[in-house]
């Protein structure tokens, strides 16, 4: 594309806000394969947002994935978005730095709705240019690193057939939490020898029960642990990486921007979702800040539709891990973005997000 061709697109996007500018919101309900059960949670479906944001015949898609434990839900995030209509329809949306600004200002919490909206106004934009959103963030997609597939807690019996069925993913991530840690891990043993991560969830109470969990579980192969205790043991969780060999890494404790900052000397990285931060823009800042401060950066996702993980994938060129299997633990996923081939993330290679419908 030109320079002229480029400036002929930007002035024809702000053209005076009319009937070709609409905004809709809908929540989706995701089946999931498994029932899925985390050391806090056991669920068969999710609800998550959906946004779609269309100008100038170009539609972009948003999907927020919100949790409980955030005081959040699907219909309160639906109710969130629509509080901003109108600034929504009627701002510029290549000022779209200035227009998540705004949002932020008006909208207290409600991060996975943010999130929603953000990814919806990054498709458009990279529709409306022509190129898909990680060539727009100057990223290589090349890069995109290995994926892991996460095995929820389960029996022995369902334990172990999952692990038969995440046979192509070279990497597991092993939830885990309960008083039946061992007997989880031992089903997966009996299966595979691959290496595989941990998510603790906050499951483990104290220090000591971490430090024993770990130090054993190095010994079975694990590779990093994430979470292992309650988000706000955060000296605890000091104490414990220095009685430890391998990373830990923090999910629940790492929510927003201002929280990286704090973690750098309890934890060896973090793990980076755009339904709790508020998106791709939020995201970002996670990423660069965590790398300034020498952490480790993982991108996770919810369980969701590829909308919101295929909107993380386009930013896994930057970090060191990639947990983006939300959309391969549901069944019923309504749009094709991000695949995996061998365990490894391989991006659109359509404008904006790439995504296509299912059907």
């Amino acid at each position: 594309m030109t320079r002229r061709e480029l400036a002929g697109c930007v002035g024809a996007a702000w053209a005076a806000p009319g009937p070709s500018t609409r905004l809709e919101t809908k929540v989706v309900r995701l089946n999931l394969r498994h029932t899925w059960t985390v050391a806090t949670s056991s669920s068969t479906f999710r609800d998550t947002l959906h946004v779609a944001y269309t100008r100038d015949g170009i539609t972009g898609r948003g999907e927020g994935a919100s949790l409980a434990r955030y005081h959040e839900d699907a219909r309160s995030g639906q109710a969130a978005v629509e509080s901003l209509r109108g600034l929504l329809t009627s701002a510029n949306p290549w000022h779209f730095t200035k227009l998540m600004a705004q949002a932020f200002r008006r909208l207290e919490g409600q991060w996975a709705a943010k999130a929603a909206i953000d990814i919806a106004l990054m498709d458009w934009v990279g529709q409306k240019l022509g190129v898909p959103l990680y060539r727009h963030l100057g990223l290589d997609a090349g890069d995109a690193p290995l994926t892991t597939f996460s095995i929820g807690i389960d029996t022995p019996e369902i334990t172990r057939q999952k692990t038969r069925e995440a046979e192509a993913f070279p990497v597991l991530k092993i939830k885990v939490g309960l008083a039946t840690d061992q007997e989880t891990i031992a089903a997966v043993r009996s299966v595979t020898n691959k290496p595989l991560r941990v998510d603790a969830n906050e499951g483990w109470k104290t220090k000591e029960e971490a430090v024993a969990k770990i130090n054993w579980l190095e010994k079975q192969g694990v590779e990093l642990v994430e979470q292992p205790l309650p988000a706000s043991m955060i000296e605890e969780t000091r104490w414990v990486r220095g009685r430890v060999h391998i990373p830990v890494i923090a999910d629940e404790a790492c929510l927003h921007p201002s929280d990286v900052p704090r973690l750098a000397e309890a934890f060896d990285g973090v793990n980076i979702k755009l339904d709790k931060c508020g998106g791709i823009l939020e995201a970002r800042r996670m990423i660069d800040m965590a790398r300034a401060l020498g952490l480790k950066t993982m991108l996770g996702c919810m369980i969701s539709s590829s909308v919101s993980v295929t909107a993380a994938a386009h930013l896994s060129p930057l970090v060191d891990y990639a947990d983006l299997d939300g959309n391969l633990l549901i069944a019923n996923d309504p749009y094709v973005g991000v695949k995996v081939a061998q365990g490894k993330l391989i991006l659109p290679d359509r404008p904006g997000l790439g995504l296509t419908p299912a059907h």
